[in-house]
């Protein structure tokens, strides 16, 4: 079954590539506040003519550097104002901006630069200046670094220059050739390279996705087309810009023009929210799920009064919006209860993202539909969306005034979506990617007569709504014959048990399901200061009787949802979390389940002992 929707108009009338897109933004909005970020304790501000003057320098630096068309420039740094700067200048000076994550292994980031070639790098500090000086000597094509922070010159020398230097560098050039940039714009075409991300994956060496100008432009154009967003947005962004789903945003704040406030700092999201009081932001459902069980946890630790009130409040939301969705009148006492408990409850939980979002977006990762469904009792509405870094991160998203709670929406403006035979959902449109660099077997496998392959299995209602059930890789069989889908046990298990971090399942060829599992750390840190624990480790708590029993019981209430040959026969909690630097998470949150499975083989084993 296929879906392509209509009224391209936007799309057919989009700017030719990037950096025309930005200028067009600069020239349309020049005193509008284009990004504001943090400075010490408070938040400077920046206008779009501003942001173009400094962009136009750096472009114009990079091209003294001796970047050409297409040639590769890396950025290595955590989300940041200097970020989009430094991305939005090679967008201008024509070249292809390469994301490498600031967590990347220095072995990987000596792949990914040398795979791609890439001329110039943007490091953040002295921690991805130490990676790059390690690779150096398989690095033969690096000319230059340019560091966003200030770093020791001992081992670099003139290798590695600043950011103001590199204006200045700009600045000197266009003092001789005023037009420079603005001929480098000119001359960029819409299928010219414009992003190579390197994705993370959960298996394999890093594959290089090839995204052209028009991918991003037409990408915001497609949202703009949707009329869901309006310039006077203003979003909050700490997603990783290395990722797709960062990049994105990025392009559909070009395509219209609103403002936003940028800080990677993941501990200061919610501090953030409460100083900016945003109207969107796109989050990793991981970031759902730790807001969903702090609250209810707290709820839970003050006990009495307040947490019956709080239990009371969710489950008239809950049962108003299930009439609502049945397309049934809600009774007057229950309505009037319905309003009480959102002055009383509902209007402080917004109050602490905020205030004033309209609604989140979730993409990265599947949302579980309980939690959707609990952020939407409360008033918050949670936008599921999808998309792969091989189709520039947009394909599909649920909009405010059309969407399906455990869906991932209908498909975007220009793309068209379809189930194979087999269940995998299958994409076409213009984001999708041009290929894998350096890799065409890979991109044969993965691109058939312009229909990407996705790997995901799916499904599309009658009304359109695209429903995500697995990965198709994540699939297995028991060794009775029957077929488990993982993601969805352990989605389930997140939204029933607060405390959870990462639960796994596993049991391919064996005879029944067993789990390993993770709680999170600040949860228990808070859970230990209630139950006569404060102070000990969090190996120590975890690995009490209390906890154990506390565990044990919200397995079996997951197995009270599940078919008997998925419940989980046996689980072990591991002593610690499972965090990208250790390999087991990819930057995105989502989890390397081979990896997992290989490191904790012993603990797997025993459990079938």
């Amino acid at each position: 079954m296929s879906q392509t929707a209509a009224s391209p108009s936007a799309i057919e009338h989009r700017a030719p590539n990037v950096g025309r897109q930005f200028f067009d933004r600069v020239k349309d909005s020049p005193g509008r506040e284009a990004y504001r970020y943090p400075d010490g304790d408070a938040w400077t501000s920046v206008t779009w003519q501003e942001t173009g003057d400094r962009v136009t320098k750096l472009a114009a630096g990079l091209v003294a550097l001796g970047i050409e068309p297409e040639q590769r420039v890396g950025i290595a740094s955590t989300t940041r104002f200097e970020w989009i700067l430094a991305d939005l200048a090679v967008m201008c000076a024509g070249g292809a901006t390469t994301t490498v994550y600031p967590s990347t292994s220095p072995a990987d980031v000596g792949y990914i630069l040398a795979d791609s070639e890439c001329r110039v790098v943007f490091a953040e500090d002295d921690t991805q200046v130490a990676k790059l000086t390690a690779s150096r000597s398989e690095l033969p094509h690096l000319a230059k670094v340019v560091t966003f922070e200030s770093v020791g010159e001992a081992e670099t020398g003139d290798w590695v220059i600043g950011l103001g230097d590199l204006e200045g560098l700009g600045a000197e050039l266009l003092a001789d050739q005023p037009k420079i940039v603005e001929e480098r714009v000119e001359g960029i075409s819409p299928d010219d390279l414009a992003t190579l991300i390197y994705t993370s994956g959960t298996t394999g060496r890093p594959k290089g996705v090839r995204l052209r100008h028009s991918s991003w432009t037409y990408e915001g154009a497609a949202i703009e087309e949707l009329q869901i967003l309006s310039a006077d947005d203003l979003q909050f962004l700490w997603l990783p810009l290395a990722h797709s789903f960062g990049k994105v945003l990025l392009s559909t704040q070009l395509a219209i023009g609103f403002a936003t406030a940028v800080d990677g700092r993941v501990d200061k999201i919610i501090e953030n929210l409460g100083v900016v009081r945003p109207t969107f932001m796109g989050a990793a459902p991981r970031i759902f799920e730790k807001a969903h069980g702090r609250i209810v946890t707290m709820q839970q630790t003050e006990g009495g009064i307040k947490e019956k009130l709080f239990n009371k409040a969710f489950a008239v939301g809950l049962e108003v919006d299930r009439l609502k969705a049945e397309g049934k009148p809600v009774p007057f006492l229950l309505a009037r209860q319905h309003a009480l408990f959102d002055r009383l409850v509902f209007a402080k939980i917004r109050e602490r993202f905020g205030g004033r979002v309209r609604f989140f977006i979730s993409g990265a990762a599947a949302l579980n539909r309980e939690v959707a469904e609990w952020f939407h009792a409360a008033g918050i509405l949670i936008l599921e969306g999808y998309g792969l870094t091989e189709t520039s991160a947009g394909t599909c998203v649920n909009r405010p005034g059309a969407y399906r709670l455990g869906t991932v929406g209908k498909g975007m403006p220009g793309s068209e979506v379809k189930i194979a035979e087999d269940g995998e959902v299958l994409i076409k449109g213009p984001g999708v990617m041009d290929g894998y660099h350096n890799m065409p077997e890979q991109t044969a496998q993965t691109l058939s007569d312009g229909w990407l392959h996705t790997g995901d299995i799916g499904e599309v209602d009658a009304d359109g709504f695209l429903k995500i059930t697995d990965r198709k890789k994540d699939l297995f069989k028991t060794s009775g014959g029957k077929y488990i889908a993982p993601s969805s046990i352990e989605s389930q298990f997140k939204a029933i048990c607060p405390y959870a971090s990462q639960f796994l399942v596993h049991g391919a060829e064996r005879n029944f399901c067993v789990a390993l599992i993770t709680l999170d750390p600040d949860a228990m840190t808070e859970w230990a200061a209630h139950h006569d624990m404060e102070g000990r480790s969090y190996a120590e708590i975890v690995s009490s009787q209390q906890v154990q029993d506390m565990v044990g019981g919200y397995v079996e209430q997951l197995n009270t949802r599940l078919n008997r040959w998925e419940t989980i026969k046996k689980w072990v909690l591991l002593d610690h979390d499972l965090t990208v630097e250790s390999g087991e998470l990819t930057p995105s949150m989502k989890v390397k389940r081979k990896v997992v499975e290989e490191n904790y083989q012993d603990q797997l084993d025993e459990l079938y002992r």
